[in-house]
């Protein structure tokens, strides 16, 4: 971590990519940023919306096997295409009538990005961390409330600072500031939850990434340099990306990340990704960088990164209801030096998950569950994205020769020392 004045900028340390090596950063934004706008303002996204009966369409044919698209001038196809229209009216199709709930749909079933908008920002809210250590602000989504309090979601750099010492405070979509707690946080995942004594608060839908796909529409919502309640549209570009952050081994996280090319920028650590129903499905966390200095401010590029919400929200619940949370443990030492294809172990520990599986010392994990292994990180995202407890199977390298698959019981522990 390096600080200039009460700005703070946290660098993620590394992605693994193939033949790409990326900065990256936590979308997290000091607290004093001056920000000049050009004049006008350009529109970045808009909605894909249903088609009505006065609005001019195009129509095409799918071909139901290699999924390749024909423009129709007749709105017919032959046998093994199906028919698709839309609008053209407008930058992306002018939006259809609205349904009996009020919520305008496309084609595809989503909302439009003005209701996704109404429906997601009064759940969200801005952070902000005053401490002798240094000053910034984030994100968060209010995730729980009864009649006297609420629990917030964020990520762990966000708050970290006021940890020790200092203060967090919670700006509510009407412009109210709360003082928050701390109520627990999650170094392994980079997350953290804040408690406020503010109770009746809308809550953010939970949707389920395990659902999410690649091409799936992606809306971004947080506070970038401090500019609260900011939506910014895209889709989901990859999944399962593994990421570290952090620049110690005490701070270090590993994410196994939903990728999305909606623009995540400095301030939107912490906000909630969501998906075309407005219900999120990830937790904003880190931005690849282009910038070549530690101190250089990094903007959005296309490459944002998001913890997946079931992961977030298992962790999320232990520490409302303990205060602490637990990760995944497989009882191994991984190499950091080996330079081949996959993960090392060069130490197992007794009675350890890995142990008791049978797996032997000096194996090298080549995949689990299916998930190919190249190196000692991508092993680590892999083992953390499961819950405690779970049952995985990992194929190794034996170093005997050969490959063998063992059941792997995975144990538990605290996540933080």
């Amino acid at each position: 971590m390096k600080s200039t004045g009460t700005s703070v900028v946290l660098r993620s340390s590394r992605v693994l990519a193939t033949n790409t090596m990326a900065k990256f950063k936590s979308a997290k934004t000091g607290s004093k940023i001056v920000v000049a706008f050009m004049a006008g303002v350009a529109l970045a996204g808009g909605g894909a919306y249903a088609v009505t009966s006065a609005s001019p369409t195009v129509s095409a044919c799918v071909d139901n096997k290699t999924k390749v698209m024909y423009y129709s001038k007749t709105a017919k196809c032959r046998v093994g295409r199906s028919l698709v229209r839309w609008s053209v009216t407008g930058p992306q199709g002018a939006p259809g009538a609205a349904g009996a709930d009020g919520i305008t749909k496309d084609n595809s079933g989503n909302l439009s990005i003005r209701d996704i908008a109404a429906k997601v920002l009064p759940s969200v809210v801005s952070i902000s961390v005053s401490a002798t250590s240094g000053s910034g602000t984030g994100s968060g989504a209010v995730i729980q409330s009864d009649a006297t309090k609420s629990y917030i979601i964020t990520n762990n750099h966000v708050i970290s600072n006021a940890v020790s010492s200092g203060t967090v405070k919670v700006e509510l979509q009407n412009g109210e500031k709360v003082t928050a707690t701390i109520r627990g946080r999650d170094i392994a995942y980079d997350l953290a939850v804040l408690q406020i004594s503010k109770g009746n608060l809308p809550v953010m839908e939970i949707g389920d990434s395990s659902k999410v796909v690649i091409g799936d529409l992606s809306i971004a919502v947080g506070s970038p340099l401090g500019l609260s309640g900011t939506v910014t549209s895209g889709i989901i570009s990859a999944l399962n990306r593994p990421v570290t952050t952090g620049n110690t081994t005490s701070t270090e996280s590993y994410i196994d990340a939903i990728q999305t090319d909606a623009a995540v920028n400095p301030g939107n650590s912490g906000g909630p990704l969501v998906n075309g129903q407005g219900q999120m499905v990830g937790v904003n966390s880190a931005i690849a960088s282009l910038a070549d200095s530690a101190t250089g401010q990094a903007g959005s590029i296309g490459l944002g990164f998001s913890i997946p919400v079931n992961q977030a929200m298992r962790v999320a619940r232990e520490i409302i209801e303990t205060g602490k949370s637990t990760r995944p443990l497989m009882g191994v030492n991984i190499d950091p030096t080996f330079t081949g294809v996959g993960a090392k172990l060069i130490g197992l520990t007794t009675g350890g998950a890995a142990d008791k599986a049978g797996i032997p010392v000096n194996s090298v994990i080549r995949a689990i569950d299916g998930f190919v292994i190249n190196s000692d990180v991508e092993a680590i995202v892999r083992i953390r994205s499961y819950a405690p407890n779970s049952t995985v199977k990992v194929l190794v390298d034996l170093p005997t020769g050969g490959q063998q698959t063992f059941t792997v019981k995975l144990g538990s522990a605290l996540s933080n020392p």
